[in-house]
């Protein structure tokens, strides 16, 4: 069957107002097109989410710019061979491409679990991998599937192919196929259904201290979500939510959107990495490509945004930080789209100013306004959604009655909302209910010194002690300051030479570097919230005081350990957080958002179970709970 003639009988026998299809194998570079074709001509939520090995016709058909253009314009999608899923939003998220590169049992397997079955068809295409279409692949396929969802199979394949392939089908439970009805329900196999069943709870058992917790009681229907904040990542969130249809209003106690750490006139984009590509590594690597067609995409559709994709050039700066640059690059196999080793000779290629050591190389990332970021997000979720801006309200209480959410500022009540976000970035610990979160204010001073003759070369990002933007606006950036639970956020005459200081000390001897004036006193002070583990914090506001009740009972023994791993976190319901987000903010924050708002609406999130894990706001404390170790909260805040 043609892909059209497929997409047609999903879409006639579907129920539900979002449509879910499931793709093994890439398939060419025209079959492809011709989906995205297909499906951003539809009006309703649609999702494609694409399963596929790292190989060489991958990476071709990833790069294609015709490819990247249709899925955005200007071609801003960009994609790299990394494992895990990407994800790519058309047309003002009426297609989600999701695609997931690594071994498809692998990356099925890392799905965090929702509720129910949520496809409503799959297609295999003939450059899928035989060898790794086996039985516990079919039955991965079927623990996601609706019970009624159409298989289909690429017309190229044999006659030999395709019977094998929907002989394991059948044996799963799968009853369409794509042309015929293979079974009525009459004679369906109950069994194959509750095994599917079981596997779906086994899945959710294993997210247990971790949850995962929708306000939705079915996909996209439209809610009245509140978010307190200002900064990039409650835009991204408003635009997350505003592309699934949601209303959402933003309460920020400034004057304008990105007063506070989101208020610089320059920061640098790009990824945090780890010699040993850990779990932090590879969510960081996931949360700056989809950073970047967030940022690319807003530009294309015509928000005014300063950002220079000019790359970033990461060095050390004394024998200890130079070693650990070393080891990153040299610890792991990085795709040079991502992070790529470069000798000094090249380092100052690249800068376009003298650099005297080697590093990484980051080609993709570069410099952005964090404030005309932060506008463009919540400008465009205003075009596509009810979403309302309340400017200098300052929320002083939040609190739960009859399964809905109000606010308290010093003037009015404001709700009920149905779902609501604290992420109001230094201030995400002011709430009763959110007062334990483990996250430390610190503030950074930004220094803007004007652009000289010398220093006017500067073209791409450098970042060793500290890190400097080529000029914008005839200033360059440098900092930041590294100063914890400051008492204030006022100009620092001490903070603005110990920037200078930075540089000076990265480039020893480099005349560009006399150029660097800070006698202007020029410089912007922000509060940024640093997580010990440096990840962003995303999902559920934990209930401390309940998870302190069952801590009384349940603690330092081998059954309260198992008790932790099996009964789902206390949470407050409808409550979440969003923060922490440190001094990688933007590379790291738009990708947390987009999570959430799929979480809040009760869509598979884009990032797998480990990477749920990671971001949840309990984390510290669950990970003490289900090592048995002794947990006290106030001691831990």
């Amino acid at each position: 069957m043609t892909v059209s003639k497929i997409l047609k009988q999903i879409i006639d026998s579907k129920t539900t107002k979002n449509l879910v299809i499931g793709q093994i194998g890439l398939g060419s570079i025209a079959k492809l097109k011709e989906w995205v074709t297909l499906l951003a001509h539809q009006q309703e939520k649609l999702t494609l989410k694409i399963f596929a090995d790292i190989n060489e016709a991958s990476l071709t058909l990833l790069t294609d710019k015709e490819l990247s253009e249709l899925l955005c314009p200007q071609g801003s999608v960009t994609l790299a061979a990394i494992e895990g899923c990407q994800r790519v939003i058309v047309n003002n998220g009426k297609l989600t491409i999701d695609f997931y590169l690594g071994p498809y049992l692998t990356q099925l397997q890392a799905l965090p679990m929702v509720s129910d079955g949520f496809v409503d068809g799959w297609h295999i295409n003939s450059d899928a991998e035989q060898t790794q279409i086996t039985q516990p692949l079919f039955w991965q396929l079927a623990k996601l599937s609706k019970n009624d969802a159409l298989l289909s199979l690429d017309e190229v394949l044999s006659a030999e192919q395709c019977q094998s392939l929907y002989s394991q089908a059948k044996q799963v439970g799968f009853l369409r196929f794509a042309g015929s009805v293979v079974e009525n329900t009459q004679s369906r196999d109950d069994i194959c259904f509750q095994e599917r069943a079981a596997m779906r709870s086994q899945s959710q058992a294993l997210q247990a201290p971790y949850p995962i917790c929708s306000t939705a009681s079915a996909a996209h229907v439209s809610q009245s979500i509140a978010i307190i904040g200002g900064g990039v990542a409650s835009a991204c969130l408003a635009l997350s939510l505003a592309e699934r249809g949601q209303h959402v209003t933003l309460f920020c106690e400034d004057h304008a959107l990105a007063q506070a750490a989101s208020g610089n006139k320059q920061g640098a984009i790009y990824p945090l990495l780890t010699p040993d590509n850990n779990t932090l590594s590879q969510y960081f690597q996931q949360a700056y490509l989809f950073s970047l067609q967030r940022l690319k995409s807003l530009a294309a559709q015509g928000h005014a945004i300063d950002f220079d994709l000019c790359g970033v050039v990461h060095t050390g700066h004394d024998e200890r930080s130079r070693k650990r640059v070393a080891k990153i690059i040299n610890g792991h196999s990085w795709q040079p789209s991502i992070a790529q080793a470069i000798t000094a000779e090249q380092a100052t290629n690249i800068a376009g100013v003298k650099v005297a050591d080697g590093g990484i190389f980051y080609p993709m990332g570069g410099w952005v306004s964090p404030q005309d970021f932060t506008q463009a997000a919540f400008n465009q979720a205003k075009t596509i959604s009810d979403a309302t801006l309340k400017l200098n309200t300052q929320i002083t209480d939040i609190h739960y009655k009859d399964g809905s959410w109000y606010l308290d500022s010093n003037t009015e009540t404001f709700g009920p909302f149905k779902a609501l976000v604290v992420a109001n970035g230094k201030s995400i610990t002011q709430f009763p209910q959110t007062q334990y979160l483990q996250a430390t204010g610190f503030r950074g001073q930004v220094s803007h010194v004007p652009s000289r003759t010398k220093l006017s070369k500067l073209s791409s990002v450098l970042c060793a002690h500290g890190y400097m933007t080529p000029s914008n606006n005839a200033l360059h950036c440098l900092g930041a300051s590294y100063v914890k639970n400051a008492g204030n956020t006022d100009y620092c005459p001490n903070e603005q030479v110990e920037n200078l200081h930075k540089i000076q000390h990265s480039y020893v001897g480099q005349d560009w570097v006399e150029d660097i004036d800070v006698s202007g006193h020029s410089a912007r002070v922000g509060v940024r919230m640093v997580t010990r583990d440096h990840a962003p914090m995303m999902g559920p506001a934990p209930d401390l005081d309940s998870i302190m009740d069952l801590y009384q009972q349940h603690q330092l023994t081998p059954q309260s350990r198992n008790y932790w791993q099996n009964h789902n976190a206390p949470v407050h319901q409808g409550l979440y957080v969003l923060g922490g987000l440190g001094s990688r903010g933007l590379s790291s924050g738009p990708l947390a958002a987009e999570a959430l708002a799929a979480q809040i609406c009760g869509e598979l999130m884009p990032i797998s179970r480990d990477f749920v894990a990671l971001l949840n706001p309990n984390r510290m404390w669950m990970r003490k709970l289900l090592k048995g170790k002794a947990l006290e909260i106030a001691a831990e805040a």
